[in-house]
């Protein structure tokens, strides 16, 4: 096969094209709330996802790493993947290798389906180049995403997608605190078969209680259920991540690596969304007020810090994530000790150029 060699300004251009042409028309959309935004950009990608021509051809408008990544069993042929929260629904599972990305994280999903929090949830700090979400992991249900991954053919290690599979796991709103450990295990129970490894999400700000599932006691007691139940399904267990919160003081992250050791985890997620508004432009304080986590360029110091002092806490494959707008965010993430990197507030407002600028940057590492 014959692949178009893109100019070497390509990443650029496709940059200065998302932001002067198709962002201002995606920011208008809806009357400019962000979740008619997401809602067709997903519907976009879920109709890229089963188009093969359209797929051979945003295969060849993609920059491709050639830094391969070993981590948990899983072979990353590239380091940038999509965090969680973007697809949420497993729309476009089969979309994101052709994309440019190294891996997807679909969900957050929970055991039982659920609406989320009442709309508006979702807000654009654009001087700040960040984003408000309170959207409460609004999902179809493990089972739901079950039977699309099953439809699309995607099972742990058929290689489907063309990329590692996550899915990231969270609570039930409507769940007790107390009975988590039995909500995660039903999510688990159906999704398993189909996700090449597990984020545990511990770390919304969204669903009541649920950080307090970072408390060691907590953690510990979740952590080794679910361990024992990846166990008991397969020989040869799906791999299990936890994904930490950025508010977390240094005694907290240490609790949460050190239960992470003791239970056998393949890794840490470093960060979720932050509670603090520090960092932001004058012009988004209005906005600021919206309760919900902040993701973007506010949060790139402190997610810097938690993966840094991760990576050297611990023994533990960090994956890094908050606050990668561009390819030098995500050398700084590298550089700091992680060994795959995330992005989504950075997808939004740079769009795929930013795919690309970072492959471009790391492919020769």
């Amino acid at each position: 096969m014959i692949r178009a060699e893109l100019p070497e300004n390509a990443p650029s251009l496709a940059e200065a094209a998302y932001r002067h042409l198709l962002r201002p028309a995606l920011f208008r959309a809806g009357g400019g709330d962000p979740e008619v935004a997401h809602e067709r950009t997903m519907a976009a990608v879920r109709r890229l996802a089963h188009n093969r021509a359209a797929l051979a051809l945003a295969r060849l408008m993609h920059e491709r790493s050639t830094r391969r990544v070993q981590v948990a069993g899983m072979t990353f042929n590239g380091p940038v993947g999509l965090a969680a929260g973007l697809d949420k629904f497993a729309v476009g599972t089969l979309a994101w290798e052709a994309l440019g990305f190294s891996h997807v994280e679909l969900g957050t999903v929970t055991a039982r389906p659920q609406p989320g929090n009442p709309r508006p949830r979702l807000f654009r700090l654009i001087e700040s180049r960040g984003i408000i979400n309170r959207m409460g992991f609004n999902n179809p249900g493990a089972d739901a995403m079950a039977a699309r991954l099953r439809a699309d053919g995607v099972m742990r290690g058929n290689g489907a997608a063309g990329i590692p599979v996550g899915i990231s796991l969270g609570k039930t709103k409507l769940t007790p605190v107390e009975d988590a450990v039995d909500d995660y295990l039903y999510s688990l129970d159906r999704l398993a078969p189909h996700a090449d490894y597990v984020a545990i999400n511990v770390s919304s700000p969204n669903t009541p209680g649920l950080r307090g599932l970072q408390d060691r006691g907590a953690l510990d007691a979740l952590v080794d259920a679910l361990t024992h139940r990846a166990a008991e399904l397969s020989a040869d267990p799906v791999p299990l991540f936890v994904k930490m919160a950025p508010d977390l003081d240094d005694r907290g992250i240490d609790d949460v690596l050190e239960v992470c050791i003791d239970r056998g985890v393949a890794g840490v997620i470093a960060t979720n969304t932050t509670i603090s508004r520090e960092g932001l432009a004058v012009a988004d304080q209005t906005v600021a007020a919206e309760a919900g986590g902040l993701s973007g360029a506010p949060l790139r110091e402190r997610s810097l810090e938690v993966v840094r002092r991760c990576a050297q806490q611990a023994e533990l494959p960090v994956i890094g994530a908050g606050g990668i707008m561009c390819a030098d965010d995500a050398r700084a993430m590298l550089d700091a000790g992680a060994c795959l990197v995330q992005i989504y507030t950075g997808y939004i407002y740079a769009g795929p150029g930013l795919v690309n600028d970072i492959n471009r940057s790391i492919r020769h590492d």
